[in-house]
């Protein structure tokens, strides 16, 4: 299960916004207490727990570190109103890439073609960040991604070439409000590092 959570009280309010899949819209929901159930059709897709400071020790502004002390607890909070045990594949998707070759785009003027090494694999990107530069440590949101806006990361094409992700800025990864893509420093980070993982220590 490709587990995310997300606490934005700044913006928000204090509520945890879980999802539990990559696919689904919401097209109905059920409340009990602070518990709003997500669902698409009859499938649960996701869970809002409103007040969730209350409920939850220690929320940090932003994407949530999912741990297995967090799906235990997610789980006790859960089991209270008999749904089901979620799980987690701990992947998140985030993952860091060092820049090898940045090219024009053929078809696009302010789109640029990446390189990136991921450490166990090599993956191509289309960018129209202004501050893309080669020889660069970056945030890369792999397909399965999700943003801290709901946005799924998918392989797609842009004006005919294919891309395998996204690079990433602050803004992008709800660190702040910084547009232009976030760089790395190579003595706390290296290829095929999970981001969020290190970031959080």
């Amino acid at each position: 299960m490709n587990l995310h959570a997300f606490y934005r009280k700044e913006s928000v309010g204090d509520i945890l916004l879980v999802r539990l899949f990559n696919e689904g819209t919401t097209v109905s929901y059920e409340k009990k207490d602070d518990l709003v159930i997500l669902k698409d059709d009859e499938k649960v897709i996701g869970y809002n727990v409103l007040n969730a400071s209350m409920h939850f020790d220690h929320l940090e502004e932003g994407k949530v570190k999912i741990n297995e002390a967090f799906v235990e607890r997610l789980n006790q909070y859960l089991s209270t109103y008999k749904e089901d045990s979620v799980s987690s594949d701990y992947d998140d998707h985030f993952v860091v890439g060092y820049i090898t070759e940045v090219m024009m785009h053929p078809e696009a003027m302010n789109l640029h073609i990446a390189q990136v090494d991921l450490g166990d694999q090599e993956v191509q990107i289309v960018c129209g960040s202004r501050n893309l530069k080669e020889e660069k440590l970056a945030v890369v949101a792999l397909p399965g991604a999700v943003m801290p806006d709901g946005t799924v990361i998918e392989a797609s094409e842009l004006m005919g070439v294919p891309s395998e992700g996204m690079l990433c800025s602050r803004k992008d990864l709800g660190l702040s409000d910084k547009t232009g893509l976030l760089y790395l420093d190579e003595d706390d980070y290296h290829e095929g590092d999970h981001y969020f993982e290190v970031m959080n220590g």
